[in-house]
């Protein structure tokens, strides 16, 4: 397997490189992977590998020595929320060695992703692509093309316009990058059953009771009410100043999960909103950052009849 090594010649010339690692098998991934960080080690370029935890073992014993000066992260548990892997893995590594080229292995799409964190994976994939447009970084994204479906193969080429197979390197002829965050802004499912408020600003302290109220009787464990509560509030009052003044929040139990929803009348137009760090953004977002951190998943769908945004917390 032919590994990258810098800038590939047909890809669309430019100091950031995101291809997709396309493998099969344990000798695929780690041909695709090995060379690629001692690349950047001898090239003096901080290297991070956030990968699933099984992966992320056989990479530091297929190193050696060399795993020694490399910052390792369970993808697992880093990107459980795909929404936090921009500011919380990528951004925050990059960030730290500003002014230096890096080097990142990010694999946030594996096999036993559900269904439901899909859609939010892939729209990562593509947003990496406007997080670092023109900074001098590598991210590197293994896909596992035995085990994972065929539509995860697909995206993978529209969202990184270099694709790394067994055959080889060549730029993306699918890549298409905004078509993957259109595609996947998509209405969230009905939930079967659930309860609901309306609010508005004086209303606020309501919809954290409600939240605290309903999570405690749908079996969230009381560290974790409190995170919700946290998230909530912060969504609520998104709403209160940005989405039209007042909103509707509704909560249910869903697959082992506590959901709770917040939907307004605004529309998000930053298709970055909460990837950023604090500060970033002219068109706000500090607050979905917020809860990228503290839930284990976030959907979002927004447009012209307004955005709802969706809490995940694992029971």
């Amino acid at each position: 397997m032919k590994v990258l090594s810098g800038p590939p010649g047909p890809a669309p010339a430019g100091p950031f490189v995101h291809p997709a690692l396309l493998y099969s098998g344990d000798e695929e991934y780690l041909a695709g992977t090995v060379p690629f960080i001692r690349e950047g080690r001898r090239a003096g370029e901080p290297v991070a590998v956030a990968v699933p935890r099984p992966r992320l073992d056989a990479l530091r014993d297929a190193l050696g020595d060399d795993a020694g000066g490399v910052r390792w992260m369970d993808m697992s548990e880093a990107g459980r929320n795909p929404g936090r892997i921009i500011p919380g893995v990528l951004r925050a590594f990059a960030d730290r060695h500003a002014g230096r080229r890096v080097r990142i292995i990010g694999e946030p799409i594996w096999p036993g992703r559900s269904a439901a964190e899909y859609p939010a994976c892939a729209q990562h994939e593509a947003l990496i692509n406007l997080a670092f447009e023109g900074r001098g970084v590598s991210i590197l994204c293994p896909y596992d093309i035995a085990r994972l479906d065929p539509v995860a193969i697909a995206d993978a080429h529209a969202t990184h316009p270099v694709v790394i197979d067994r055959h080889g390197e060549r730029a993306s002829a699918d890549y298409a990058p905004h078509r993957i965050i259109s595609d996947y802004n998509r209405p969230l499912p009905e939930p079967a059953e659930a309860v609901r408020l309306g609010f508005d600003l004086g209303r606020l302290p309501r919809v954290r009771d409600f939240a605290c109220h309903w999570a405690g009787r749908l079996g969230l464990g009381p560290g974790r009410v409190g995170d919700l509560e946290v998230a909530v509030n912060e969504l609520a009052a998104n709403s209160c100043l940005h989405g039209g003044g007042s909103g509707t929040v509704r909560i249910w139990r869903e697959d082992g999960q506590v959901v709770c929803e917040v939907r307004d009348a605004g529309t998000i137009t930053d298709p970055l909103a909460g990837r950023r760090p604090a500060g970033m953004s002219p068109h706000g977002g500090r607050g979905i950052l917020m809860v990228n951190q503290l839930a284990d998943l976030v959907r979002v769908h927004t447009g012209d009849g307004g955005t709802a945004v969706r809490i995940y917390m694992r029971l």
